[in-house]
């Protein structure tokens, strides 16, 4: 072939490559909104996010490992309403080791709603125990008055296995039970406990299961999950990936995650450890770490 006729080839794949480029990326764009971004740059190691549960528009995301023992009121679009600070471990200088995931759910007052905050990051593995604090959800943290103070109700927990490394907290209203899913594994592990429980008890967790998601380190390490309100959805996140199950006839979460999983649309964050489904359930946030980090939020395919 003819130098002439090479360069003619090439120049067109370079096109077509960028045409499907393009293409790919309208698609993307598509599939999300970014709804704002975290307006305070205290919100600087987002981890975790979820819905409140008594106000449509409220949110509550969290920093991790170097942040003292609070969680942040937001709106979608990112703007500050309240910080909600909470008495935590006495034994650790910040009163948290490393926070990397919240959820709302049940708890033992009917018709109440409560925040439990997973101070679960282990990244040696080494913690002697992580714990879980159950803080009940009061309406005025939606309104402007930026600083809250809250009681929280700790429970310790110990892994049968011995020490890991976790990012993914989740509640089960169905069953009733606190999910914990390891992150670094090759194949990860599920853990849980009784929602039910006493003030400062030690605990030992049972492991459920394990799951197994193909690609490569770290980017297939589960950095956050969520069970949406009703309890009829599962999620979990990677650093590249979603995952997505529908429970069948209100069979345990563990179960349920043992099917293949459908790939919902999700954009790579710079360090994406926050996902959490809407109040109704009909989509998810989701945002990183970072000041200013945008927030995402992603229609569930019907």
């Amino acid at each position: 072939m003819s130098r002439s006729g090479k360069i003619k080839i090439i120049i067109s794949a370079v096109v077509i490559l960028f045409l499907a480029a393009f293409a790919e990326h309208r698609h993307d764009a598509q599939k999300l909104d970014i709804t704002g971004k975290l307006r305070n740059k205290e919100m600087d190691e987002i981890s975790g996010i979820a819905a409140s549960a008594i106000r449509k528009d409220i949110y509550y995301v969290h920093n991790d490992s170097g942040d003292t023992s609070r969680f942040f009121a937001i709106t979608p679009d990112g703007n500050l309403k309240n910080t909600i600070y909470y008495k935590g471990d006495p034994k650790e200088i910040l009163g948290a080791r490393d926070c990397e995931d919240i959820a709302v759910s049940i708890g033992p007052k009917k018709g109440k709603s409560y925040i439990y905050m997973g101070d679960v990051g282990d990244n040696g593995a080494e913690r002697k125990y992580i714990t879980v604090y159950r803080i009940e959800e009061k309406a005025e943290w939606a309104k402007d008055s930026l600083v809250k103070n809250a009681e929280a109700v700790p429970v310790h927990f110990k892994y049968p296995n011995g020490p890991r490394d976790a990012e993914t907290l989740m509640i089960d209203p169905i069953e009733k039970l606190i999910y914990i899913v390891s992150k670094r594994e090759d194949s990860v592990m599920v853990y849980t406990s009784p929602l039910n429980f006493k003030p400062d008890d030690t605990l030992t967790l049972t492991k459920r299961c394990t799951l197994y998601f193909s690609g490569f380190r770290p980017f297939k390490w589960i950095t956050a999950g969520d069970i949406s309100r009703d309890g009829q959805q599962i999620l979990l996140k990677s650093y590249e990936k979603v995952y997505y199950w529908k429970r069948v006839d209100n069979e345990p979460v563990w179960k349920t995650m043992l099917r293949k999983p459908t790939e919902l649309p999700y954009k790579p964050e710079k360090q994406g450890e926050a996902i959490g489904f809407t109040l109704d359930g009909k989509g998810y946030y989701t945002t990183s770490e970072g000041v200013f980090a945008p927030i995402y939020y992603y229609n569930i395919p019907q």
